[in-house]
């Protein structure tokens, strides 16, 4: 099959930005939707990277085809290119180098920006540029259909959030004994969320092609639904009992095998002074009334402080001191556990000797594999910056519920996780792969489809270069995000979770490349309201979001859609033109 060899360095090109491409989806989308969990304390960084690693990879090679074949062919018009194949490989590669260089700033400048706006922008641009504007389809079926879902996702993930959270909150956490009212639900949301993940494996258009019909995939899911509740009921609920109502430390996690063993289990001992039991997940987070006693204290406290020093003043002026003491008292403190000191870590520095040592070598090698893992993010939210505002008031608007309730949703939001970056590797994994798929057969058969298989290798290459952002630099993004937008705990973090993956399945069986930072974003807001104002959203974050929303695809559009028309109209030297 004769391709077109002299268009290597292309290739070669489209290659190294592709991965780039891939790369800031894992640092700048997937760290936005797991900030949600370890904002929550539900997971440790280094959990969801793992977690996130896994899913990822295996949504992109399972189901990542065919929202694929979506930006592949829908954006723009290939028909327009069939007397010249290579210009559209030019478009798609130049396509690729716009999106991944405005990700790249975008993520370096803590932007969480959408990459499907990025490459579609890309998309458009080149289309604009090389063809005209007939040269992108904007029709419904086209670009019009995936700004139409742009547009409605959001809405409908935090719809979806919403009913999930206040389903929640009213059923469980309000409720006189909300860890039964909890061992009661987690069950059934066990099987909810495998459900809609066997759902989403079984329905059409994965790349491991499942021939069942609607009714059948909904059986089959409804069948393992069916299934992990099962096994959630008879071994994981024993194991949360006594964990929870036993306070039973010396339980160990891999315990949860014995199951109903663990109910005859004789009564643990008292738990010695310094081993530590559930976690608190409102550390740090204040009441309302604990941080009207804080305002006022600390007013106090500096009033005292002026005080001190018009004293001292006074003194150096009038050494007899005559002056009355201030008698303000201070209302009563607020509790220890929100007034913690922040974590700080120690920077770690390199071992004396050559850079070729062992020891230097081996400092670096962990360096390079776990520094975007041994970063403190969740101590970011308390950290001022131009975008958090008085995101202690924000947090103070938030209900907060009982800590061993949610603890039990703290093993949902490990499920909700997983499930939402296996959509997310599904939906967007096209971002980066779409074009790179039409240049690749392009490239090697020097011919233009509209019906091309998606190789299984291209899956693998973009599911690693996700992988790779998320691990290396998935931090930064993740620290700006998590309670900077609002209050989360695991019972808000798994509802947040949930309402966005079933929007991105709903969309990836539509194949439609949605942003899953819209709807992780939508989600979150929706969860936020759910307190009842709207002072419970910190809108100076999610104008900024919304902000970068807007910028992304005329700034991709823009570098993509000049270098296409730089090189197009370039003057061919030294070839008699």
């Amino acid at each position: 099959m004769a391709g077109l060899p002299q268009f290597d360095y292309i290739f070669a090109i489209a290659t190294i930005f592709a991965f780039l491409d891939a790369w800031n989806i894992g640092a700048n989308d997937v760290a936005n939707s797991f900030a949600t969990s370890v904002a929550s304390r539900s997971l440790t960084l280094k959990q969801a990277m793992c977690i996130a690693s896994v899913m990822e990879f295996a949504g992109a090679m399972l189901v990542g085809a065919r929202v694929t074949d979506t930006i592949r062919t829908k954006v723009i018009s290939t028909s327009l290119f069939e007397s010249d194949p290579s210009v559209l490989m030019l478009a798609m590669t130049c396509a690729i180098v716009g999106s991944a260089t405005y990700l790249t700033i975008a993520t370096k400048f803590t932007m969480p920006v959408s990459t499907t706006h990025s490459l579609m922008g890309g998309v458009i641009g080149v289309g604009i540029a090389s063809a005209g504007s007939e040269g992108v389809n904007w029709s419904f079926k086209g670009v019009s259909q995936v700004f139409a879902a742009w547009g409605i996702a959001p809405g409908i993930s935090g719809v979806f959030a919403a009913i999930i959270f206040l389903i929640t909150k009213h059923g469980v956490m309000r409720r006189n004994n909300p860890v039964k009212k909890a061992f009661i639900m987690v069950p059934i949301y066990f099987f909810l969320t495998a459900f809609l993940l066997a759902l989403l494996i079984v329905w059409k258009g994965g790349s491991a092609k499942i021939k069942l019909s609607d009714s059948a995939a909904a059986g089959v899911s409804l069948g393992v639904g069916a299934a992990v509740a099962l096994i959630i009921a008879t071994f994981f609920i024993p194991f949360l009992h006594r964990k929870i109502m036993l306070e039973d430390w010396e339980l160990r996690g891999w315990e949860v095998i014995k199951g109903p063993l663990l109910l005859r289990r004789p009564t643990p001992p008292p738990r010695p002074e310094g081993v530590k039991g559930i976690p608190d997940f409102y550390e740090g987070h204040l009441t309302a009334e604990e941080l009207e006693i804080k305002r006022v204290n600390e007013a106090q406290a500096a009033h005292v402080a002026q005080d001190d020093v018009e004293k001292s003043t006074a003194t150096s002026v009038n050494p007899k001191g005559d002056g009355a003491d201030s008698d303000i008292s201070p209302l009563p403190s607020v509790a220890p556990r929100s007034a913690q000191p922040l974590l700080s870590k120690t920077k770690k520095t390199a071992p004396p000797g050559p850079f070729f040592s062992p020891a230097v070598a081996w400092f670096w090698l962990k360096y390079a594999l776990l520094h975007g893992v041994e970063q403190e993010v969740v101590d970011q939210a308390h950290r001022k910056d131009f975008l958090s505002g008085d995101i202690e008031k924000v947090h103070a608007t938030g209900e907060h519920f009982d800590n061993r309730a949610e603890y039990t949703y703290s093993f949902l939001q490990i499920m909700t996780a997983s499930t939402t970056s296996f959509a997310h590797g599904a939906n967007d994994v096209s971002n980066a792969i779409g074009p790179y798929t039409t240049i690749y057969f392009i490239w090697s058969t020097a011919n233009i489809s509209n019906k091309v298989p998606v190789p299984l290798w291209i899956l693998a290459f973009g599911g690693a270069g996700i992988v790779v952002g998320l691990w290396t630099y998935g931090y930064n993004i993740m620290r700006a995000l998590g309670n900077k937008l609002t209050l989360h705990s695991p019972s808000r973090g798994f509802s947040m979770e949930l309402g966005a993956a079933i929007t991105i399945i709903m969309a990836t069986k539509l194949a439609l490349p949605v942003s899953t930072t819209q709807c992780i974003c939508g989600a979150t807001v929706g969860v936020g309201l759910c307190n009842g104002t709207w002072r419970s959203i910190n809108w100076r974050m999610v104008a900024w979001i919304y902000m970068g929303w807007f910028i992304t695809l005329p700034c991709a559009g823009i570098i993509s859609g000049c270098l296409m028309g730089i090189i197009l109209n370039a003057p061919r030297w030294g070839m008699g033109i």
